[in-house]
């Protein structure tokens, strides 16, 4: 396909674990992925996943012992995301 991903990754790595779990729905922590999938650092998995064309959101919250926790949840690509898309595919840029 001319527009594929140039980022596709084997269904072996930790991306793409990362990638069936938000996409199943789940909500990931880092303590939730190291617990799962043994991932030490979430936070470059879930960029392979973003590289990979997917939408992750962000969400910073308090947990109940007052530590900072951050949460990756699947989100859905807002119309700006996809008409700045097809401009840099009509300009070349992809």
């Amino acid at each position: 396909e001319r527009y594929q991903m140039k980022y596709q990754y084997s269904k072996t790595t930790k991306a793409f674990k990362v990638q069936r779990a938000l996409q199943s729905g789940d909500v990931l922590t880092a303590a939730t992925a190291s617990k799962r999938f043994g991932i030490k650092n979430l936070r470059a998995e879930v960029a392979r996943v973003r590289q990979n064309g997917y939408v992750v959101t962000t969400t910073n919250r308090v947990a109940s012992n007052g530590v900072q926790v951050t949460e990756y949840a699947l989100g859905k690509p807002t119309r700006e995301l996809i008409a700045a898309g097809y401009k840099a595919l009509s300009v070349g840029l992809v």
